[in-house]
Parts: structure tokens; sequence; C-alpha cells
């Protein structure tokens, strides 16, 4: 095996992932300073369903996912799964054998850089799963690849830790630093309410030109 750390890593409270569950994806990333977007083609399997909750990262092989399977061995109830799968998407990474055990020790959800398969099983069972697409392509099992779990994450341009928010719904993925989610959260709310207040205004008639002071050039 690669190198595993520790999993006792920090976490958010259960009452911040509570409060941050009703948030959405946008408003989290713009009240971070526009940071946190995973690549727009990740996406929900089931646009009904979002997820909220802990990064428990992992590193997997091209068509490989012996990793996947050491991650949700380790993980705890209530994190969510974040895989990259280095750059290959032509493979079934996650299906529903994978999804019926998650659900059965408490795992909150899956957000993976690559593909999946058994998608309308997964649907049916209500697992939250954010993905590149459905793949029907099986992976191996190679023990000889160096994976890791809880590690620095690069995805896109975001480095996910392990620990981090991960927020995710129908508009895609967005994780933010550990030791900034209260600070985001009360910012997101803050501009919750002013689009809120902004909404009554435009009811009326107001354009947003005159709401926000821009001047027709």
């Amino acid at each position: 095996m690669g190198s595993i750390f520790s999993t006792d890593f920090k976490r958010p409270t259960p009452e911040i992932i509570d409060e941050a569950r009703s948030i959405s994806t946008s408003s989290i990333h713009e009240a971070a300073g526009k940071i946190g977007s995973l690549p727009s083609a990740i996406k929900p399997l089931n646009s009904s369903l979002g997820l909220c909750g802990p990064a428990f990262t992992v590193k997997g092989a091209p068509g490989d996912n012996l990793w996947l399977h050491y991650a949700l061995a380790e993980a705890r109830p209530g994190d969510i799964l974040v895989a990259d799968m280095s750059g290959f998407y032509e493979a079934g990474y996650w299906g529903e054998v994978m999804s019926v055990s998650a659900q059965s020790r408490g795992v909150a959800g899956l957000v993976i850089n690559g593909c999946v398969r058994d998608g309308k099983a997964m649907i049916e069972m209500g697992f939250p799963v954010f993905s590149r697409g459905t793949c029907m392509r099986g992976t191996e099992k190679n023990p000889e690849f160096k994976g890791a779990i809880a590690e620095s994450l690069p995805i896109g341009d975001v480095i996910v830790e392990a620990g981090d928010l991960v927020i995710g719904d129908f508009d895609g993925v967005v994780v933010i630093p550990n030791d900034r989610i209260k600070e985001v959260i009360t910012s997101a709310k803050d501009r919750d309410a002013r689009e809120l207040e902004m909404m009554k205004e435009l009811r009326k008639g107001i354009t947003t030109l005159e709401i926000n002071g821009w001047e027709v050039k």
C-alpha cells in the first residue's frame, strides 16, 4: 500500500454541517471569495440529492478502484469521500455494491473526479454521488499502486484537505477550508439576506441597474 495518514483529522461539528446544509454552493462560493469550486464537469448523478459534510480524501490509480475500497473502510459516519482518479475517466470506479456498503456505514456521499456505474441503482437507493458521468467499464485492483487517503488532494485548481467542508447541489461542488467554515457560513447567510431584499425590489419592477447604481455607458 501507499501512504495512509491518520484519519483522526479535524472535522466540522454536526451543528456547523447542519447550518451549512441549507446554503447553496453558489452562495458559499461567492461568500468565500470565489474559491473552492470543483470542475464544472462534476455534477450530481441524482439532481434532487445534495450533500454536505467533511471531506475524506482519496487518491486512486487510472482504471483502478482499490484505494476507494481502502477509503470506504476507513471513513467515518457523515464523511464524504472525495476522490481523484489520476485523470482517467473511461472507467466506472464506483457502483451499486460500494454504495450499499457506504450507506450501511453512514458515509454521506461521494464526490469523484471520474466516472461511476450502476447509475440507475444508485439513484433509486438515494445515495448522493457527484461524478463526471457514468461508464460501464470495470476497474482493476492493483495493490502495487501507491495511492493515499486523508492527504492533500488537488482537483482542478482546488486543493482539498481532509476535514474541509464539502457541499454539493444541482450546480456542482464547492469545498471550503476547515479553518474558514464559520466565517464563510456567516458571510453566505448575510449575502442571501441581501439578495432576498433585492428580489423584493425587483418584483416591484426596479431594475438591477438601479439597485446597484450601474450606469449604461
